[in-house]
């Protein structure tokens, strides 16, 4: 018992909250970034103006059911004498069912991690050996945004995505509301980024979210989103942006505080 008790508290102790978790695997990348753009995060040609292209299918232990769709990675490859320390950075946008590496990156985002005029000799190798870890996505002058759906209608069917969203979190729980009541309405995630209810209160509505940050969570309330008419196909301001670092439980060894430069 003494003996599993000490095993016990070296597992608890070997493990430390941390910004950022170093992880090693391979990534490879497509040709096309449209090919990631239309996936199954959702967010259609919107995604190629999130970080000038720089986007990435993730691992199903990334993409998290869609919570980690829109989530930021700095990734750098090993290669010294072909790759940059501070490497290239992606936005998830579509998940990667291939188990050979976390990523496929754009080819935009494949080439940056080189050195200069090394682009296309890092292009030829098609898959590298690489070091990642999640950084804060950063918009700047630009809130967080909610994009209504075409196949929404009012007072029968909403849906929605988030755009922009800032700092190093996951939204996990949306309510809607009309604005000045406190009658909130659940949403379920569709799919990915889009999050949808039968129940659509009338009015102008408001929104408030559950998102990961430190090492346990907080709300978000945007109080005035939607206008009365609002429309679908439109993006609206949500008038907040969120900032936040989500922490992740990870060794000693691996916990990396700063950027990569």
């Amino acid at each position: 018992m003494a003996l599993f008790l000490c095993f016990l508290y070296f597992l608890i102790s070997s493990v430390t909250a941390c910004d950022r978790c170093v992880y090693k695997s391979k990534v490879a990348y497509f040709s096309k970034a449209s090919s990631l753009s239309s996936g199954a995060c959702g967010y259609g040609s919107l995604a190629l103006g999130f970080n000038g292209g720089y986007v990435a299918a993730g691992v199903p232990s990334l993409y998290k059911e869609g919570a980690g769709c829109g989530a930021c990675f700095q990734i750098r490859c090993k290669n010294t004498r072909l790759c940059t320390t501070a490497g290239t950075r992606a936005i998830i946008t579509d998940l990667n069912q291939n188990n050979k590496t976390d990523f496929v990156i754009s080819s935009r985002a494949f080439a940056a991690m080189a050195r200069q005029g090394m682009g296309q000799e890092i292009l030829k190798l098609g898959i590298v050996d690489v070091e990642y870890k999640r950084v804060p996505c950063v918009y700047k002058n630009q809130n967080l945004a909610v994009r209504v759906e075409e196949s929404s209608q009012k007072s029968n069917y909403l849906a929605i995505k988030f755009l922009y969203q800032g700092g190093q979190t996951e939204i996990v729980a949306v309510d809607v509301a009309q604005v000045g009541s406190s009658n909130w309405m659940f949403m379920t995630r569709k799919y990915g980024a889009v999050w949808d209810t039968s129940r659509v209160p009338a009015g102008p509505l408001q929104f408030r979210l559950v998102v990961t940050a430190g090492y346990d969570g907080k709300w978000v309330w945007a109080q005035k989103v939607l206008p009365l008419d609002w429309k679908a196909g439109m993006v609206y301001d949500a008038g907040v942006q969120i900032s936040d670092i989500a922490q992740e439980g990870c060794p000693a060894s691996s916990c990396d505080e700063g950027i990569w430069k």
